[in-house]
């Protein structure tokens, strides 16, 4: 029963403190190699201004990219679509959308360095593989397939349905989370046993 909880037909899933703790560990010890934080760093910035112009696109198509206004009040208008610092977003959604940034950044690094390190090498197993597809998927579909979705229901006249779901339509962003997480366990999972930085991974 407990093999049942901890996973759904064959896939593992983070269920307990250990594993919580073995995700933490290894996304710590892959940023802190200067490169893959580097990696995080650009991927969280690119992650977080697709989120921003696909919620907020007729204001980004009109003003900054359109329009007859100068370069610094352009550049001063699509500074303010972000969360915390114009006033689009609200705390909540300002905190989930830089989370999933976030997450979207940790998750590319630790795909990168494991494909990087181990290819898809049989010898690292299921877990390893399906963590660096899942590591791709889950950060380019979650996060950026996401706000790509809510561009395109915009343009279709759905946005306004949107306003309707308790989070404005963020609700894309909360199953980005969900798949962001489990992606980032899984390659964390598949790394298991060998080594990072010169430390080891938990068995």
């Amino acid at each position: 029963m407990a093999a049942v909880g901890r996973s759904l037909r064959g896939v593992r899933l983070p269920t307990r403190r250990r594993d919580w703790r073995l995700m933490g560990r290894t996304a710590r010890l892959v940023l802190s190699l200067p490169t893959y934080a580097v990696v995080a760093v650009l991927a969280s910035a690119l992650s977080l201004s697709a989120f921003v112009v696909s919620l907020n696109g007729p204001v980004f198509l009109d003003l900054v990219v359109g329009g007859a206004l100068p370069l610094e009040s352009r550049l001063t208008i699509f500074g303010e679509l972000y969360p915390f610092v114009g006033t689009n977003f609200t705390p909540v959604q300002g905190l989930l959308l830089v989370a999933v940034a976030l997450l979207t950044g940790v998750d590319v690094a630790m795909a990168t360095y494991h494909f990087r390190e181990h290819g898809l090498d049989r010898k690292q197993g299921g877990a390893g593989a399906a963590g660096v597809v899942l590591g791709t998927l889950g950060a380019g579909c979650a996060a950026c397939g996401s706000a790509v979705l809510l561009g395109l229901l915009s343009l279709v006249g759905v946005s306004t349905t949107l306003l309707f779901l308790p989070l404005d339509g963020l609700e894309f962003a909360l199953g980005a989370v969900v798949v962001l997480t489990l992606s980032i366990y899984w390659l964390a999972d598949g790394m298991r046993g060998g080594e990072i930085n010169g430390c080891p991974v938990d068995i």
